[in-house]
């Protein structure tokens, strides 16, 4: 057999590093329950008419198939789902008749997308979403709810600050109809690519494909510039001149936003205009978020409000959700050695083996400590103390625990005490891996 090598864009974490991961996951399973939002798990496939009907393209898409599936087999008609919204869609669509609505629920489950590897983005990851659905109507006061949980959420992490950017599709939609362009959505799609084309690039796009004259596109561009961290941003657009019904009922749902953030966690979110979300059935107030000191990565957490997303007939369930790119953002930041457990194994005691046929009784006294809730592993062979020892050393461990001596050294700095398997406990700082981070 071959040496095997990576696969590009498909993870695979150390186990120092799954434990940074699994802590997180814990971390925002909490905060997420506190808002009252519910687990949910969906399945890994879906049909793909459902997968490439909102806005995305089916180069992102990975189909399933069976390695000798006939010509015929429903399989060529399954892919992998490329995020938790759309499947997400469909199973409130499926189970509408047996939920309670509103409905709240997260999801963390792995998802795929076929898009070219790179820092932060893969083709294989973990994402963390929550959203919440109503039938028929949703009450705007979940959009300012949303950033508020994911403010809490991400500031429980042992990660560098967020800021949160929020705009509302209503707003830019408004001013573009206000301007009289022909498309307002090819212009959001066309604004949507300022960080990567540049000024230049979305006016010349404003120009072809949304009809915009040179005197519209600068307008365009006016407004993705207007950003605050207060509702002065309000003041701004009013300055333009653009009038539109729209445009006014965005604007004072993206003052309720921003204020309700700045009492919430002043410095969590800015209004900023240019962030459009290229996809199609965002309707009204849209994330982004970035790390601090990770900028140029682009945003790690996402979302929006979505009308139509969920609809077939005349059942229809708007929604407002946003989703944290769990890998992205662990990726960066072991890249950057930004974040690490404080040891490469959950053990917290050894014990050392004198002799073989004393394991019986060190099995015992492992056995003690667990029941306890002290990770606890009994070591491979009865070799001296002194490579019992460094065998703990080199995995982090740090107590070591003598069965002939009935005494736990601390390894780290030597101190060494009586100890009884049945009271003994250790400092709570060294009960499991501390999580090293930015805060």
């Amino acid at each position: 057999m071959t040496r095997p090598t990576s696969i590009s864009g498909f993870p695979e974490w150390q186990p120092s590093q799954r434990m940074v991961e699994q802590d997180i996951l814990d971390r925002l399973r909490s905060t997420f329950e506190l808002y009252g939002f519910a687990p949910l798990e969906t399945r890994a496939v879906e049909p793909l008419d459902q997968l490439l009907r909102k806005g995305e393209t089916s180069k992102e898409v990975y189909v399933l198939r069976r390695l000798q599936a006939e010509a015929s087999s429903e399989d060529d008609a399954l892919g992998l789902h490329f995020d938790l919204t759309v499947p997400f869609a469909r199973f409130v669509l499926e189970h509408a008749g047996r939920l309670t609505f509103p409905f709240r629920r997260y999801q963390i489950q792995k998802v795929w997308r076929g898009e070219r590897p790179q820092e932060g983005r893969y083709r294989e990851f973990l994402q963390a979403d929550i959203d919440i659905v109503d039938r028929d109507t949703l009450p705007f006061h979940y959009e300012v709810e949303i950033p508020l949980v994911i403010g809490d959420a991400l500031g429980a992490l042992p990660i560098p600050p967020v800021r949160i950017q929020v705009n509302n599709r209503k707003l830019c939609e408004g001013f573009y109809r206000g301007l009289g362009l022909e498309d307002p959505e090819a212009a959001l799609r066309a604004v949507d690519k300022l960080d990567k084309i540049g000024p230049g690039g979305v006016a010349d796009l404003l120009m072809t494909t949304a009809g915009a004259s040179q005197a519209q596109a600068k307008a365009c561009l006016a407004l993705a510039e207007i950003s605050a961290p207060d509702a002065s941003f309000a003041d701004a657009v009013a300055a333009l001149g653009v009038s539109d019904p729209l445009l006014d009922e965005g604007l004072a749902e993206l003052v309720r936003v921003v204020e309700a953030a700045r009492e919430h966690t002043p410095g969590l979110l800015v209004a900023d205009l240019r962030i459009a979300r290229g996809l199609d059935y965002y309707t009204g107030t849209v994330y982004e978020t970035l790390m601090l000191g990770y900028e140029k990565y682009g945003s790690i957490c996402s979302g929006g409000r979505y009308d139509n997303l969920a609809t077939a007939g005349a059942d229809r369930f708007p929604g407002v959700g946003i989703s944290i790119g769990v890998s992205r953002m662990l990726g960066l930041l072991f890249g950057a050695g930004a974040l690490a457990a404080s040891r490469q194994v959950p053990t917290c005691v050894l014990v050392a083996v004198p002799n073989e046929d004393s394991r019986p009784e060190c099995e015992r006294i492992a056995a003690s400590l667990r029941g306890r809730g002290i990770a606890t592993e009994v070591a491979p062979s009865a070799q001296k103390y002194g490579k019992q020892i460094r065998f703990a050393e080199r995995r982090g461990i740090p107590y070591v625990w003598f069965l002939d001596a009935g005494q736990v050294r601390d390894i780290r700095s030597g101190e060494q005490v009586d100890a009884d398997a049945t009271s003994w406990t250790p400092p709570a700082d060294d009960l499991r891996p501390r999580i090293l981070g930015a805060s």
